[in-house]
């Protein structure tokens, strides 16, 4: 367990708890308009951090690669940014929560489940990464403990085909906003991708999403939906993003990606404990599957070529 595991675990536990957060705050606030607030919250959070980072390494203080940008931004930079954003935020976020509300839950798992197949091939395809048998065999293990958990009532096709279509476009947008930033965070810090990104798809989205935000009823909105709002977006959008480019960063983003089954674990763990959803047998047994799939990856991993900083 290193440390960039163990920041990939929480941010598993924000992901994971979230899903409750959202399946009571949608009793109060559409999807568009709660995802749309969120996304102004943490989009303001970013850029003010990027913010505070240059004025600290101006300064003089030692500021961690992390948070501090330290090469000059080209052009091709701001292209990168600006597509970057409007797939991985703006497109993921429409498909995600679109698909999602036109399929079943189990339909929208089973596909999630498949984004780290998807980064593996593409990553391969690029020519980022080497894979190694034991890889293969852990994406695998892990896809069948995700459709033991959750997936066994999938049925493709019929009235769920267009949601089932926009989950997986979202799949695609997710694994090509991961590995179309490879160049970026190699010359840049993490915070500053992810934040500048997020601000910029997060525009279009908001513009998109403003027909539901203005027939929204916000004085129904109680207290702590308000309060779940700015957790889900600090938490499932400022911290997880940002765990999640610099796993990329450091041990690539295949093995970042397979981390992304385990949030139905963690989903599972807090519905049982938050809103008394029993655990069964099968479901224990998907869900040591999904575990020993992530562990398989992690033998015999090459160490990254970043340092691990402290």
């Amino acid at each position: 367990m290193t440390r960039i595991d163990a920041l990939l675990v929480a941010m598993v536990l924000i992901w994971g708890a979230n899903f409750s957060v959202l399946k009571r705050a949608f009793a109060e606030i559409p999807p568009q308009s709660f995802n749309s607030i969120r996304i102004l919250v943490a989009s303001a959070v970013f850029l003010a951090a990027i913010g505070a980072a240059a004025r600290a390494q101006a300064g003089g203080r030692r500021v961690s690669r992390v948070l501090w940008t330290p090469d000059a931004l080209t052009r091709r930079d701001w292209w990168d940014l600006a597509w970057l954003g409007i797939v991985g935020h703006c497109l993921y976020q429409l498909g995600f929560a679109g698909g999602v509300d036109l399929t079943s839950v189990a339909n929208a798992a089973l596909l999630m489940g498949a984004t780290p197949v998807v980064v593996a091939l593409l990553s391969m395809a690029l020519g980022r990464e080497r894979l190694n048998a034991l890889h293969w065999a852990g994406v695998a293990l892990s896809v069948l403990g995700i459709y033991v958990v959750v997936g066994r009532g999938a049925s493709f096709g019929g009235a769920t085909l267009r949601g089932d279509l926009l989950v997986l476009g979202s799949v695609f947008c997710w694994s090509t906003y991961t590995l179309g930033a490879m160049r970026l965070i190699g010359r840049h810090s993490p915070l500053f991708v992810t934040g500048v990104t997020m601000a910029m798809g997060g525009v279009p989205y908001v513009l998109i999403a403003l027909p539901q935000m203005l027939h929204t009823d916000w004085s129904a909105v109680s207290a702590w939906t308000w309060a779940a709002l700015v957790w889900s977006g600090l938490f499932a959008l400022n911290v997880a993003y940002l765990i999640w480019y610099i796993a990329v960063q450091r041990i690539g983003p295949s093995r970042t990606a397979l981390y992304s089954n385990v949030v139905p674990i963690a989903a599972l763990a807090v519905a049982a404990v938050w809103l008394g959803e029993p655990i069964t047998g099968a479901k224990a047994i998907g869900a040591t599957a999904i575990l020993g799939g992530v562990l398989l990856t992690r033998i015999g991993r090459r160490p990254s070529g970043v340092p691990i900083e402290e």
